[in-house]
């Protein structure tokens, strides 16, 4: 008979694990990594909202993609094109950006494979008399180990001749030159930070969902069981 199990932590948990898969993937796809060296604007281009000459503007470089402004001379305004550079993985621009890529890819597949089986933690606790809470802990213990190797290979890509172009010539491994670092590198940062804690933190709710107050509910023959 399926229990239906809800608790605080493991509520907690199941949130936690979903809002991390998500951050990583969506800091993953993101062009926000590098953000370039101020360009100038002409001072023939006008802003269509305020009149005046376009404000220098800042291309964003990521992982695969980029963001960049193109000209419409006829309107004499600027348009944000973003998009990927590379059509496929041999063309990413540095070979450490390519070993970035793999590692988070696998930490994004199993934080969301974890992710979606914690939605049926409620009805299924254990797999093969095994708790799928410490299961899924496990996986994200690993998951962070993935994520932590793409991060500490990313800053050697700096200086390939994608980042160069972007951040001047002084950019070089682990030097940022003329650039500075996007919001999606701080959110891959924090997402790797929150795997670990939720790694963690699928102990307590594996010993939330197995306590002895549970285990009265269902002795008493409760089918949805709510605790704090």
């Amino acid at each position: 008979m399926c229990h239906v199990i809800v608790t605080c932590r493991s509520m907690l948990w199941t949130l936690l694990s979903i809002v991390v898969a998500f951050a990583e993937l969506i800091a993953f796809m993101s062009a926000d990594w590098l953000i370039g060296k101020a360009k100038p604007s002409s001072s023939e281009e006008v802003d269509s909202r305020t009149g005046g000459p376009q404000e220098p503007y800042r291309p964003t470089l990521g992982i695969y993609g980029r963001c960049t402004r193109i000209s419409h001379m006829q309107f004499s305004r600027r348009d944000t094109l973003c998009g990927p550079y590379a059509e496929n993985f041999s063309e990413i621009a540095s070979g450490f950006w390519q070993a970035t890529a793999i590692f988070l890819a696998m930490g994004i597949m199993i934080l969301c494979t974890v992710a979606f089986v914690s939605v049926f933690t409620m009805c299924v606790q254990s797999i093969m008399k095994k708790s799928i809470f410490n299961v899924c802990g496990l996986l994200q213990g690993i998951a962070g180990l993935f994520l932590i190797l793409g991060l500490m290979l990313y800053p050697a890509g700096w200086g390939c001749q994608k980042a160069i172009s972007y951040c001047g010539p002084y950019a070089s491994a682990y030097k940022l030159g003329d650039c500075s670092l996007g919001w999606a590198f701080y959110t891959a940062i924090g997402g790797t930070v929150l795997t670990f804690i939720c790694a963690v933190f699928s102990a307590q709710a594996e010993i939330a969902t197995s306590s002895d107050k549970v285990q009265e509910e269902i002795e008493e023959g409760k089918n949805l069981i709510c605790l704090l």
